[in-house]
């Protein structure tokens, strides 16, 4: 005989302990995180046209200090 499984995720399942977890994605899933000890330290755009061309930006964070950031830019197109 043949198995057929469920859609996965499991709804029940992805609903356990979202009370616990929902105010912890909410404090530390933002744009830019600022807490002591923890924080955001890169940043990361990817940005794709409909002809394939994409612009990927990364910025991130020089020693720790959050007034220092490099830039990083690259552009390339898809292979088709």
């Amino acid at each position: 005989s043949t198995t057929f499984f469920s859609q996965l995720p499991d709804p029940a399942i992805e609903d356990q302990g979202k009370d616990y977890i929902r105010p912890i994605l909410n404090k530390y899933a933002a744009v830019c995180v600022r807490c002591p000890g923890y924080g955001t330290r890169t940043n990361t755009v990817v940005l794709i046209d409909s002809e394939g061309r994409v612009t990927f930006t990364e910025r991130n964070m020089i020693n720790a200090d959050v007034n220092q950031w490099k830039t990083n830019t690259y552009e390339f197109k898809l292979h088709t």
